[in-house]
């Protein structure tokens, strides 16, 4: 085998989205992960560039997890060529199928409503990927088991291992030549409310990492708490709560607390209102994987019956005119698409409607805009006053802070040759990159979009 592997950085550098890393050697072309970029209109507008490397010579793309940005981009990595398998574990790859069709769907209704109202300076505007394009993505999927190596050529071996976040999601131990290459995806955090704690890598002479909170530490908040207040305060109001969401994970997290907080008479039965086809569709993964979350089927059964589930855009409308004080969930959680945005419309200008923000809100999103203040917000073209109370959690968040970085880290028995920082925002990185130097001596880089580096095997 030749002695050095090319690492290609193909997205999430010094941003939180686009998580595309491709791994040159002289056996085998391995892309890990293939996410969408999110946010920014110059990230955005990335998406729609070929990718700098030669596609057709890809041979397999493996999968951390399922969310958008770690696979949105796998119907175009297809139209630019890519004829490989596309490999994660069964829940991951049932996400990703969810997540494929329903952006896909979004995609398609985007662009008709674009070229129908003329918001667009694109003649026609496209879909970023056709319902068609993400169906014959999802032809290449293919299940991987966890903990079991797996050979994909002579020298080159892979395996997943649980790291929380949502389900499904793991970390690639990545064996080149008896050299081992960590990707971590997103990592998890302990105590999760529905996920089992994730392992962590015990060796690690290459190390890719995640950074999006690198920079601080989850607020020590009481959701409960604040759940239910945030419930009560609506009744009085009479008004609505509107919680954006996202549909893996946060949303069945949601729905449990809610759950639970009736069941200790914390909340009256305020009707809970789930409005995210997607998030039905996730719930019925939680339901075939058992072994992969902490839910009872008797818990499961229970907290599904305690909410009403919409299927249908016009439930959506019957639910807007309806006048009882309830609780909202609706995808997407940044803000960016999805039913909310029709929510949001109709009521943010109203003072006795409260929107609650759960987790990280990234850089050029609606949800971020309103986390910091906007005074109206846009919505296809139009502009809505913010009249609404915005409310803000984070620890809600699936993604593990500074501290539940390091201690991820710190089973590690070797120094690391090289640690890569990815998926961050500049400043979080730099400070992760700081205090990994502080506590293991050991010395990472940021790497730049598009940058490439050589390891010698």
């Amino acid at each position: 085998m030749d002695r050095h592997v090319n690492i290609h950085f193909l997205g999430a550098t010094e941003v939180v989205t686009g998580s595309k890393f491709l791994i040159e050697t002289s056996e085998i072309n391995i892309l890990i992960d293939c996410g969408m970029f999110q946010g920014l209109k110059n990230l955005r507008e990335l998406n729609w560039s070929h990718l700098p490397v030669d596609v057709k010579s890809i041979d397999a793309v493996l999968l951390t997890h399922g969310h958008l940005d770690h696979v949105g981009y796998l119907p175009r990595l297809l139209k630019q060529g890519f004829m490989g398998k596309i490999l994660g574990t069964a829940p991951t790859l049932s996400i990703a199928q969810i997540i494929l069709k329903d952006s896909a769907k979004i995609h398609e209704e985007e662009a008709e409503r674009a070229n129908k109202e003329k918001y667009t300076k694109h003649t026609p505007a496209l879909p970023f990927y056709t319902v068609l394009e993400a169906e014959k993505t999802i032809e290449h999927f293919q299940v991987e088991m966890l903990d079991q190596w797996i050979s994909l050529s002579e020298h080159v071996a892979f395996r997943f291992q649980y790291n929380g976040h949502i389900i499904g999601a793991t970390f690639i131990d990545l064996d080149i030549n008896g050299k081992r290459f960590v990707f971590s995806g997103d990592i998890g955090r302990p105590n999760d409310y529905l996920l089992d704690n994730p392992k962590k890598p015990e060796w690690a002479d290459i190390l890719i990492m995640e950074g999006t909170y690198g920079n601080r530490l989850h607020p020590k908040e009481d959701v409960e708490g604040l759940l239910s207040a945030l419930a009560m305060e609506t009744i009085n109001k009479r008004g609505n709560l509107i919680i954006p969401s996202f549909a893996v994970e946060r949303l069945q997290t949601l729905m449990y607390v809610l759950w639970k907080l009736y069941q200790k008479n914390r909340i009256p039965n305020i009707p809970i209102i789930i409005d995210s086809p997607m998030g039905n569709n996730v719930l019925e993964v939680f339901e075939r994987f058992p072994k992969w979350h902490k839910l009872s089927h008797e818990s499961y059964r229970n907290m599904c019956a305690h909410v009403t589930l919409l299927e249908s855009y016009r439930e959506t409308w019957d639910s807007i005119d309806d006048q009882r004080s309830k609780i909202i969930i609706a995808g997407s959680g940044m803000v960016t698409g999805g039913r909310v945005l029709t929510y949001l419309q109709q009521l943010i200008d109203n003072p006795s409607t409260t929107v609650l923000l759960v987790g990280y809100q990234a850089e050029g999103t609606r949800g971020r805009q309103l986390v910091d203040g906007a005074h109206e917000i846009r919505i296809f073209g139009k502009y809505y006053p913010v009249n609404a109370q915005i409310k803000h959690i984070e620890s809600l968040s699936a993604h593990a802070d500074q501290n539940e970085i390091l201690d991820w880290t710190n089973s590690i028995k070797n120094i690391p040759e090289k640690v890569f920082l990815i998926h961050g925002e500049a400043d979080a990185l730099n400070t992760l990159r700081i205090k990994i130097k502080d506590t293991y001596n050991w010395n990472a880089t940021i790497p730049h979009l598009y940058d490439a580096e050589t390891v010698l095997i």
